[in-house]
């Protein structure tokens, strides 16, 4: 994979191991770097994969724990080996997407899983330097880059959710794309969240199809100003309000 990676650049070391020590610095805002970590000795570098890559495939054969949490692991272990001079984040990420499509998870194919770790990039180091500490001794604890991992592919499929259910609503008119998030929100809805789970659907429009659910009786208004809500009549709580015939104190639109 390395030297497919590599594959098009006139650089050699495509597929090669690194052949001298390599470190993981930081640099702080005054221009000061320091080293953040100090991976496997390029000498141990061989061994270290042919032992994370045995041991990862036994975990996975006795199926005592899920590939969810041993995936993580792996990948946090060859980001502590470095095997390479260059190319390890990118190859990290590319074991990442051939590992989760092994094991069933392949949401990968339709949400970019590089581009989410990008754009929770401080978090992502965050957990990196947390699991990564004591690593050398046997003492590091997974759980933070384990919990990052799955945060990121619990984004990716909600993502996907979101757009086949996009999808799916296409053919319907804005104010009935409107109507339908409404009946699938549990509890109140603010015109806040309806505009951004539809970036297409402008501002006058929303407000348009909620006043006129409004006046329809199908909706009722919650509270003011900013932390203005609305809520379906059938709500347990609306529902009893309306049996009343106290409809008017919520004022609606």
């Amino acid at each position: 994979m390395h030297k497919q990676l590599y594959s098009f650049s006139q650089s050699a070391i495509g597929g090669s191991y690194k052949n001298s020590d390599n470190y993981i610095s930081e640099t702080d805002s005054d221009g000061n770097e320091r080293i953040r970590f100090q991976p496997v000795p390029a000498y141990l570098t061989a061994d270290a994969m042919e032992r994370l890559c045995l041991a990862f495939t036994m975990a996975l054969e006795k199926n005592e724990h899920d590939a969810l949490l041993l995936i993580p692991m792996f990948v946090l272990d060859f980001l502590c080996i470095h095997p390479f001079n260059d190319g390890n984040g990118r190859m990290s990420r590319l074991l990442t997407l051939l590992l989760f499509y092994r094991a069933g998870y392949i949401v990968g194919k339709y949400i970019s899983l590089e581009k989410l770790i990008e754009s929770s990039k401080e978090t992502y180091y965050e957990a990196l330097q947390d699991s990564s500490t004591g690593w050398h001794d046997n003492k590091s604890d997974y759980a933070p880059f384990i919990l990052y991992y799955l945060g990121v592919l619990q984004k990716a499929y909600s993502e996907f959710g979101e757009r086949v259910e996009y999808l799916s609503q296409r053919g319907l008119s804005k104010p009935d794309r409107i109507k339908v998030i409404i009946d699938r929100k549990i509890g109140k809805i603010s015109k806040s969240e309806i505009m951004a789970m539809c970036p297409d659907i402008s501002k006058v429009t929303v407000e348009r199809t909620l006043t006129a659910l409004v006046k329809a009786g199908y909706i009722v208004k919650i509270g003011a100003g900013r932390t203005t809500a609305y809520g379906k009549t059938d709500m347990p709580h609306y529902s009893t309000i309306y049996s009343k015939g106290y409809a008017g104190c919520l004022k609606p639109d």
